[in-house]
């Protein structure tokens, strides 16, 4: 075994060893939503100067995810280009655009240079809960072959953990068709499909609720049917069919009499045409 392992193996040792002898207040919590910030605190000051005297650790579930150690900073692969710590705030550790895979139990660690030797100087814990929200989902009507069926599409997208869908109509489950649930191989959040078919003969007030861990969220579809007194109400009033025939006949007896007045005037321009093409005898 190398040096190298041999001082990884001791770092390991010495983090388990601190977690269970050093007395701590206990880990704090955080929930927070994919994509978001996170900003966990070591709650442990320490000047600028004493920087050069001090090594601050950073870990989630003995996986390291900072280092700060005199005249060094590290962030590990997983965490790059995401990840910073705040000094001047309690050694706090910002966390951008959060993953799923970022849920889990963190650890600072201090140790500070005394006689010698880099002793333990403060633990704290705190566990980051990351959550991924459904937004509402979305309800789109299609029109099928069958006259007298309608098919309604409900879907959402971007949410954890695996979503169920149900169809309810006055609290009793329905019968869905096509319904489909796929995870994004990257970012593991889901999406969930479903389509419902119904009569529209009859009025409907449809719900479609998806629920995933211990959330659910839910949309509405009404539908009414059209009433023959609907039809008839859309129909124009007798006062109106009156007014559009006082303006109407009027309109079209001008337009007949502009016809064939031109009619009359282009025959005897015909006439007038053809008495100068006529031969003198």
């Amino acid at each position: 075994m190398d040096y190298t392992q041999v001082c990884k193996c001791f770092y390991l040792s010495f983090l388990v060893l601190a977690g269970i002898c050093y007395p701590c207040s206990g880990a704090s919590q955080v929930i927070k939503a994919v994509k978001e910030m996170v900003i966990m605190s070591c709650e442990y000051n320490i000047s600028v100067e004493e920087l050069e005297r001090v090594r601050i650790y950073w870990q989630k579930d003995r996986d390291m995810v900072l280092s700060v150690t005199p005249g060094s900073r590290k962030v590990w692969p997983e965490y790059k280009n995401r990840t910073m710590i705040d000094i001047t705030n309690n050694l706090s550790i910002v966390i951008l655009d959060l993953r799923l895979s970022d849920m889990g139990k963190y650890d600072c660690v201090v140790q500070k240079f005394e006689k010698g030797s880099y002793k333990l100087e403060h633990l704290t814990s705190v566990t980051l809960s990351v959550r991924a929200y459904f937004p509402k989902p979305s309800i789109t009507a299609s029109e099928i072959p069958s006259s007298n069926i309608r098919r309604i599409t409900c879907s959402t997208s971007g949410g954890f953990p695996e979503p169920h869908l149900f169809w309810l109509e006055n609290t009793k489950e329905l019968n869905a068709i096509n319904t489909t649930v796929s995870q994004d191989p990257e970012t593991k959040l889901y999406s969930v499909s479903s389509e419902l078919d119904f009569n529209v003969t009859s009025n409907h007030s449809f719900v479609c609720l998806i629920k995933y861990g211990d959330l659910t969220v839910s949309q509405t579809y009404n539908w009414q049917t059209p009433k023959q007194e609907d039809f008839l109400n859309n129909l124009p009033s007798p006062q109106t069919s009156t007014i559009l025939l006082a303006t109407g006949i009027p309109a079209i007896g001008y337009l007949v009499y502009r016809c064939a007045q031109r009619r009359r005037e282009r025959r005897n321009e015909e006439g007038l045409e053809m008495e100068r093409m006529s031969p003198i005898l």
